[in-house]
Order: C-alpha cells, then structure tokens, then sequence
C-alpha cells in the first residue's frame, strides 16, 4: 500500500526541524575541538572595534557629538556582521551543500534558513557581551529596547532575502562573489556603522536612510542607546520610511521567489 502524501502541515514540520538540525549542527561544528570555543566569534568584532574606537575618538575626536559613540559603533558593527555573514554564507551555500542535495529529498529553501538561525544564535550570544560593555559605558535598560527585537527581525528579513537571491543567482553566475565582496564594502560605508546619519550633510540625509540597513541603525540607536536621538520616523517624515521598509520586504518576496524558481534544478546545475 503506497502510504499517503505528507500534509502541508506535515511538511512544514519537517522542514522546520530539518532546518533546525542544520543550523545547531553548524553552530556546534564551528567551536568543535577549539579551546577558546564561541570568545573567538568575539574575537573580530571586538578586535576591529577597537581600533576604530581608538582612531574615531582618540584622534576624529567624533565622541565628543555624539554621546555614546563607542556603544553606537560595536552595536552597528554586530549588526552588520550578522547581515554580511548571513549573505556571505547564503551566496555559495548551495554549491557547498552540494552532495546533500543530491543524496536526500528536501526543500533546498532550508538550507538558507538554517544559516540565518545559526546567524541568529551567534548574534545572541555576541549581543550579551555588547550589552555587558554597553552596562558599564552607561547605557541603562529602557522601556524602549523591547522594540530591539523588531529591528533584528527586518535585519533578519533583509538578510535572508539578499541571501536567497544571490544563492540561487550563484548556481548561474560565479562571478557573482566577487561581485558581491565589493557591494558588501560599499554597504559597509554607506550604512552608518562608523557614523551616525545626523553628521552627513542635510540635504542627504533622507534619502541616505532609504538603504535599509542605515534605517535599522537610526533604529537602533534610538530604541536601545539614546532615546533623544531622531527615531527613522522622524527622520524620514511624511511616509518615506516606508521606503527601506518596502525594500526589506521587496527583497524577502524577489529572493524567495528566484530562490523557488531556481531551486529545482539546482542538482543539475551544480
């Protein structure tokens, strides 16, 4: 007897636990037999930071304008990390991944959602040492940081998006990763993580914040260091915040819907 098709519900189920297995598989296997374990993902942030602190505020002088700065930064600076590393991974994860698509039956959807968890889970872990030093440069818990999970979910949505787009792009075009390394440069310095948007000149500042990721910033510093500071309403009056927030959301519906295309041949492209 030919047992039944799975459900929707059933399959939904057995996606989200693959997708799981996956993600918690990586996040093991990464410290696995290192004696540091989960302080070396500590290590670049941190590391990179300082310097950058040391340059903006013992010779820019920048700390002086903006209260908190070095806060601002190492949050900014995690943030992007999270978005480079989710897209990074994602771009060539297919490939990567190769020989369990060809060996088991499942949607290959999983596999970018698995590194956006294990994304999520060293994000955790890095934001509790962000917040610790955070703690000790005066920056208090406030009614407002319970709005902080909201920017991580648009930064996880804008991620995951870009990342399922040049995955499958990837199986088509190799050049995409070089590609892609300059784009990620570029976004770094035009996505306030070294500066607030308050210090570029007026007249840019609106359409400065309509790249996501310097929104998310403006965001966040509002919500989780200083409370004075323009929230992106503000900042973006008469509705032209919903501009990167359409973009976030734009590049969730274009990667899931390249990405569904693509993947059913992609084991005969690789």
């Amino acid at each position: 007897q030919v047992p039944p098709d799975p459900t929707r519900r059933e399959r939904f189920r057995r996606a989200a636990t693959l997708t799981w297995t996956l993600a918690i598989t990586d996040w093991k296997l990464k410290f696995y037999g290192s004696f540091l374990g989960y302080a070396w993902t500590l290590v670049k942030p941190f590391a990179f930071f300082g310097v950058l602190y040391f340059v903006f505020t013992e010779i820019a002088g920048l700390d002086a304008h903006v209260p908190h700065y070095g806060v601002y930064i190492l949050f900014a600076m995690v943030m992007f990390n999270f978005f480079g590393d989710v897209t990074g991974q994602c771009l060539n994860a297919l490939p990567m991944r190769e020989n369990l698509l060809r060996k088991m039956q499942f949607p290959p959807i999983v596999i970018p959602l698995s590194i956006a968890v294990t994304g999520l889970l060293n994000l955790g872990m890095t934001l509790i040492a962000v917040v610790i030093f955070a703690l000790f440069n005066g920056v208090y818990p406030e009614w407002s940081w319970f709005a902080y999970p909201v920017v991580i979910l648009l930064l996880t949505t804008f991620s995951v998006g870009l990342g399922m787009f040049l995955s499958a792009l990837f199986v088509r075009f190799r050049d995409i990763q070089p590609i892609w390394d300059v784009l990620s440069q570029i976004l770094f310095y035009a996505s306030a993580v070294l500066y607030v948007y308050t210090t570029i000149p007026a007249q840019y500042q609106q359409w400065f914040l309509v790249n996501p990721l310097a929104a998310l910033n403006t965001s966040m510093r509002h919500v989780v260091i200083d409370p004075n500071a323009p929230s992106m309403f503000e900042a973006m009056p008469g509705g032209l915040w919903l501009i990167p927030l359409g973009i976030v959301l734009g590049s969730l519906a274009l990667g899931l819907w390249v990405f569904l295309r693509e993947s059913p041949r992609v084991a005969e492209r690789l």
